[in-house]
């Protein structure tokens, strides 16, 4: 079984062919965002008239996603003009093949449930750490929605009261703003302001400040995990996004654990994902393959 699979972020397009659960023929091209979800489809479009011989579509991408009828139902100007994007009724009409649409944030969680961290796992929680932070919930292999399909917003708890009453963005005080790869970013540059990206702050982790700064910022990450421990109760919880492959971030969360979540927790699983940038694109061709084999 041959499936075209896409992963929509911000900044890349990722793409390729998934043939029998195993990536091939995987590359990458930029979103250019700024051009407007129509482009982008406009993109999606040419790709596919590219390939011949798929069974079936599927589409991780950035934003809100109405899984079940396989549109955009909102997304933030980081990509104008992509809120109501239609890929599922408008490829399948094009391309005469099933076609399975899914936010990336919970494609990356599928992917994980079936390939990854989570395959021993019937239910989990997943997070990523980027720009903002993403969440899904996992229950019986399944992705949880909620009752609008906008279900695990995380990044929107909030976890600085004070900040939030008094400030105007939605998102001030909320877990993205301080737990994010962007919030450690903003702590760092006002001690160090050439450290202005991840990659560059774990190169100095010799100098001292640099690492009480970090772990700084891992109790904001912290402040939301104990949150969310205590409100799931779930057996594991899977962190992802580049930012997480840094090993010294798990060790510290293993160190803080005992402080943040009670002792009836402590079972809870906190681990790494291991599936990296291609969990977006192998949980979308899962949700393709479904549509076939169901």
């Amino acid at each position: 079984m041959n499936n075209l699979v896409f992963d929509i972020g911000g900044t890349s397009i990722k793409y390729g062919v998934c043939e029998n659960d195993t990536l091939t023929d995987i590359k990458e091209i930029p979103t250019q965002a700024e051009k407007g979800g129509p482009y982008i489809l406009e993109t999606i479009v040419s790709l596919i008239r590219s390939r011949t011989d798929y069974d079936a579509i599927g589409i991780s991408t950035a934003g809100q996603v109405h899984a079940k009828e396989g549109y955009i139902i909102y997304a933030n100007q980081n990509i104008p003009d992509y809120t109501g994007t239609r890929y599922k009724d408008t490829l399948e009409d094009m391309f005469h093949v099933p076609v399975a649409v899914e936010n990336d944030v919970n494609a990356a969680a599928l992917g994980e449930a079936i390939y990854g961290a989570g395959r021993d796992y019937e239910q989990f929680l997943m997070l990523t750490y980027g720009t903002g932070v993403g969440g899904a919930v996992i229950e019986n292999k399944e992705v949880f929605h909620g009752s609008s399909y906008s279900a695990s917003e995380f990044g929107a708890i909030i976890t600085h009261s004070d900040v939030r009453l008094g400030g105007n963005d939605f998102f001030d005080g909320c877990y993205e703003k301080y737990a994010s790869t962007t919030g450690l970013v903003r702590m760092m540059k006002e001690y160090r302001p050439e450290l202005d990206t991840g990659r560059k702050i774990f190169d100095h982790l010799t100098d001292h400040t640099v690492m009480q700064i970090i772990d700084r910022w891992v109790d904001e990450i912290m402040f939301g995990l104990s949150t969310l421990t205590h409100i799931y109760n779930p057996p594991c919880i899977i962190l992802g996004g580049g930012i997480m492959a840094q090993p010294i971030i798990l060790q510290k969360i293993a160190e803080k654990k005992s402080r943040f979540i009670m002792p009836s927790f402590a079972h809870v699983h906190i681990t790494a994902a291991a599936l990296g940038n291609s969990a977006g694109v192998l949980g979308a061709n899962y949700l393709a393959t479904q549509l076939i084999t169901k």
